[in-house]
């Protein structure tokens, strides 16, 4: 964490979190301690890899610090436990003021706030209010809101219809889960951890898979394309751009793919055939 402290930029892998029991998500602690408080994941159809979908091109922006997650859990008595959901005006104007200037900077026409403020009335509400002031201020990108459950069926029917959704954080590791299986999965989906300033955190989010690890199997797209996200967030554009094509004209081709996409290539003779396409 010092040396991504130090640089203002950093690239993780995925890591093992228990389920029910054990210790706390180490992601979480991350988030947490280096002050990531928006978790972005552009999901794009990818040509040559078949999906029921081919016109996906959305990218959803997740409040990381609050919410569900903020693991405020404790027994009220035998058999009873509580949860904390934690909203703040704080948290939720920045992580809207960054969904708008991601829109503006990324040619982006409109940003939908993904909420269940019909039901959570006073954290919804406030996450909604913070949402709606921030649009106020950038009166050229289309704003609105859409309740989750009816977000999810219209995903799953025309994901056309959205472009940036900002959201809070257990809202949004649901629906960018949803949008990532729009076009493949997670193996192919990158994601980027955004900080104040400036500060980075590139990911895979993908399980750590430990039925192949070892074995030259995985597929290091979403790494990849991760890595192109941090190229871009240093401002390095050109070579971002170029990692990108040689990966999307490798999976194109079909002709070195991983077991998870089709294929029968290892990850040495996956990365090999990127590698030959910069």
């Amino acid at each position: 964490m010092e040396s991504v402290r130090k640089n203002g930029i950093g690239l993780k892998g995925p890591m093992t979190t228990p389920i029910g029991k054990g210790f706390r998500s180490l992601n979480l602690t991350l988030r947490k301690s280096l002050g990531l408080y928006a978790n972005v994941r552009p999901c794009l159809s990818i040509p040559g890899y078949k999906t029921p979908y081919d016109n996906v091109d959305l990218v959803t922006i997740r409040e990381n610090t609050e919410g569900e997650y903020s693991g405020l859990e404790h027994q009220v008595v035998k058999g009873v436990v509580e949860s904390l959901k934690i909203i703040t005006r704080h948290a939720s104007l920045r992580v809207a003021d960054y969904a708008f200037q991601y829109a503006r900077s990324n040619g982006r026409k409109r940003v939908s706030a993904i909420h269940k403020a019909n039901i959570m009335k006073k954290t919804d509400g406030l996450f909604l209010q913070c949402c709606r002031e921030v649009a106020e201020k950038h009166p050229d990108i289309v704003y609105e809101e859409v309740i989750i459950d009816n977000c999810c069926m219209m995903l799953v029917k025309n994901p056309s219809l959205f472009d940036v959704l900002v959201m809070p954080n257990l809202y949004g590791d649901i629906i960018s889960d949803l949008c990532a299986g729009l076009i493949g999965g997670l193996g192919l989906t990158p994601s980027c951890n955004i900080g104040d300033n400036g500060l980075a955190l590139a990911e895979a989010v993908h399980g750590t898979a430990p039925d192949i690890a070892g074995k030259n199997k995985a597929n290091p797209t979403a790494l990849l394309l991760s890595s192109v996200m941090m190229l871009r967030h240093l401002g390095m554009v050109e070579k971002a751009d170029r990692i990108q094509k040689a990966i999307l004209k490798t999976i194109e081709e079909g002709k070195y793919l991983t077991g998870d996409l089709g294929g029968k290539a290892s990850t040495t003779e996956y990365t090999m055939a990127v590698c030959e396409h910069l």
